[in-house]
């Protein structure tokens, strides 16, 4: 099974802190199994309509550094995220940012989705990809 864990997470609010919507930039490090054999490095700008999760559906775009492999091959590349979150779970479409890839992973295109119920300690992702 493609899957991932979160390794670290640090938050901090960075706007909204006196109530109402706000923002927040969070930091994290995930560790990927499957197709994608790598660590990764995510910076997420993260949007809530009030306090937090329960408020309602947010929205984050962000940036995914990978370091690994892909069905074998070594390097790095670069993935832009749109997830959307809420107090049951997650869920996020991502593509390659184009030219991204290094090492054997030069050329790597390619676009997914990721989700899963907040709290559960494994995200479940698809990856679909060419070089």
């Amino acid at each position: 099974m493609n899957g991932f864990t979160t390794k670290n997470w640090e938050e901090k609010i960075v706007s909204g802190t006196e109530g109402g919507p706000r923002v927040a930039y969070a930091h994290a490090t995930f560790a990927y199994e499957g197709v994608i054999e790598a660590e990764s490095i995510c910076d997420l700008l993260l949007y809530y309509a009030g306090e937090g999760y329960e408020s309602g559906q947010t929205t984050s775009p962000c940036f995914e550094r990978f370091e690994g492999k892909v069905d074998g091959r070594e390097g790095t590349f670069i993935v832009r995220h749109e997830y959307t979150f809420d107090a049951k779970g997650i869920a996020s479409t991502f593509t390659v940012v184009p030219g991204s890839g290094t090492g054997e992973l030069a050329g790597i295109t390619g676009s997914g989705t990721a989700g899963g119920a907040m709290g559960e300690d494994k995200v479940a992702y698809t990856f679909e990809y060419t070089f």
